[in-house]
């Protein structure tokens, strides 16, 4: 029955992941945590050490790799920050599909202010959603490959 809740908490947390309502990375950590706790193996506590490394190594990348793309294209982080932000407010006001919309509109609205070009700021509103769609992508894999350690710790023990 622990390993079922376990499960389904993990579940929950991808879906955090990708649609980010939820810390999904912190939500699957922390269900392997409490499995490898009830648990009370060596097997438990290895899985949850791999697991806690994918997870760690995926939020660096997380940051670092988009983080890169977005410097080397000349997006300012606070073009981004506006983009997350209305993101945010778009979520409320259209629920889900608004986040992405959103961050985009905010982009776009934040480059154009900053550049007074449609052109320009349309382009850097591209490479700001690439990266954000990296981001999401990076983390996913990374809660994939916890999960993987998790289901192995599951079947070993």
């Amino acid at each position: 029955m622990t390993e079922l809740l376990v499960g389904v908490a993990i579940v929950v947390g991808i879906a955090g992941v990708i649609v980010p309502v939820l810390p999904g990375s912190l939500l699957v950590i922390a269900a392997i945590a409490v499995w490898a706790l009830l648990e009370g193996s060596t097997t438990g506590g290895v899985a949850l050490a791999v697991a806690a490394a994918f997870i760690v190594a995926a939020g660096i990348a997380k940051y670092a790799w988009p983080g890169r793309r977005m410097s080397a294209a000349g997006i300012p982080r606070r073009s981004l920050v506006i983009g997350a932000l209305a993101g945010i407010v778009g979520f409320f006001v259209i629920p889900v599909i608004g986040l992405p919309i959103g961050f985009v509109v905010g982009t776009y609205v934040a480059e154009y202010a900053r550049t007074r070009a449609g052109h320009a700021a349309w382009d850097a509103t591209v490479e700001a959603t690439k990266a954000a769609g990296l981001s999401i992508l990076v983390e996913l894999a990374g809660v994939l490959l916890a999960t993987t350690a998790w289901i192995g710790g599951v079947l070993i023990s």
